[in-house]
C-alpha cells in the first residue's frame, strides 16, 4: 500500500517535468554530454560522435542513476541514500562491485593524503 503511494508521487514528479528522463519531449539540459563524448572517444568512437548517440547514452545513464537512487532510498534508512546502500545493490555484479571497491579505497587514500598534506603545511 505504501509502495503504491510512493509510485503515485513519483509519477506526479514526472508529469510536471521536474525530474526523470524526458524522451522526445523537447530540449532539456544535458548533464553528462561532454563526459560521455570523451568516454565514447576513449572506447573507440569518433572524436565527435553523433549528438543523437550521446543523447541516447545520456538517457540510459540518467535512467540507471534514477533507478539505483530509488532502490537505494527504499533500503536502509528510508529517504536517504548512503554508500552502503549502493554497495548492497551492486554486490551481485562482480565488475561493478570491484570498481566501486576500488573507487572507495582510492577515495580513502586521497582523504588520508590531503589530511597529511594539510597537517604538514598548516599543522602543529
Amino acid at each position: 500500500m505504501a509502495d503504491e503511494e510512493d509510485e503515485v508521487g513519483f509519477d506526479e514528479e514526472l508529469e510536471d517535468g521536474s525530474s526523470g528522463v524526458d524522451v522526445g519531449h523537447g530540449k532539456r539540459k544535458r548533464l553528462f554530454s561532454k563526459e560521455l563524448r570523451c568516454m565514447m572517444y576513449g572506447f573507440g568512437d569518433d572524436q565527435n560522435p553523433y549528438t543523437e548517440s550521446v543523447d541516447i547514452l545520456e538517457d540510459l545513464v540518467i535512467e540507471f542513476i534514477t533507478e539505483m537512487t530509488h532502490k537505494a532510498m527504499s533500503i536502509g534508512r528510508q529517504g536517504r541514500v548512503q554508500v552502503e546502500d549502493i554497495v548492497f545493490l551492486i554486490r551481485k555484479d562482480p565488475r561493478k562491485f570491484a570498481r566501486v571497491k576500488d573507487l572507495l579505497t582510492m577515495n580513502e587514500e586521497l582523504k588520508r593524503a590531503r589530511k597529511a598534506f594539510d597537517e604538514a603545511n598548516y599543522g602543529s
